[in-house]
């Protein structure tokens, strides 16, 4: 019988485990833990980490697990390389599901791509952004605290552990978000530049279009490599399709 061990947290994942549950599959879902509110997934969850390799490899064992499906955040790569090498320790097949990135977007070719935050920092600063529209998650933030001297505009979805400059805007809020919506947002800050990480996906993308649309420039990280050996599929039926095979 097939028993998946879901490694959570985005839409794709709550996708699939609908899917999984309507399938008759089953499927338990792991979330770590870092949102107070998440949004919760059909079936059985169980919400915090593992304790590293050794702590997921038991789980997959004791808990019986065939398969194990990583859909964590794209960008969520500690997570990820646990996940290959749990899995090659219990002997359990692993799938990485992540949303397309925006490598396709028709405005690709337009932004400058970066490789880390200290890189798109430094590009930030080279284009002489003055009021940067920030998007890369709050655990990320450590990365710009020397812009004391700048007008940032932050969204998160959690608050910050640690106050933020006082030049800086916080604003709390969870997509998805509509293009006007976006367009507003910046204009009403006059926000001189985006900053964001390869997400990917429709959910988070307005801001794309409303940067374009204003004109404003935009910075993009590029997303980390995907551990060597370790598949990954784009969507839930590519999912479904490896499970059944």
């Amino acid at each position: 019988m097939t028993r998946v061990l879901l490694l959570g947290g985005t839409a794709e994942a709550r996708a699939l485990a609908s899917a999984l549950v309507a399938g008759g599959t089953d499927v338990v879902s792991s979330l770590a833990g870092r949102v107070s509110s998440p949004r919760m997934p059909v079936g059985p969850v169980r919400v915090g980490g593992f304790g590293g390799v050794d702590g997921l490899v038991r789980e997959l064992r004791e808990g019986g697990f065939t398969h194990l499906v990583d859909a964590t955040h794209p960008f969520a790569t500690t997570m990820t390389s646990h996940a290959a090498a749990a899995a090659r320790a219990a002997g359990v097949p692993c799938l990485r599901l992540a949303r397309p990135g925006w490598s396709a977007h028709p405005d690709a070719g337009r932004w400058c791509w970066v490789d880390s935050y200290t890189d798109a920092r430094a590009e930030a600063e080279r284009l002489g952004t003055r009021k940067p529209f920030l998007t890369t998650g709050r655990q990320t933030l450590e990365h710009f605290a020397a812009w004391t001297d700048r007008e940032v505009v932050v969204r998160v979805v959690e608050p910050l552990d640690r106050g933020a400059p006082s030049a800086w805007t916080v604003l709390l809020d969870r997509g998805p978000f509509g293009v006007e919506d976006e367009r507003k947002l910046m204009r009403e800050h006059g926000v001189d530049l985006l900053l964001t990480k390869d997400s990917g996906g429709d959910y988070t993308a307005a801001k794309l279009d409303a940067a374009r649309g204003l004109g404003v420039p935009v910075v993009v990280v590029r997303r980390p490599a995907v551990p060597s050996g370790l598949t990954e599929v784009g969507t839930v039926a590519d999912v479904l399709t490896w499970l059944s095979d």
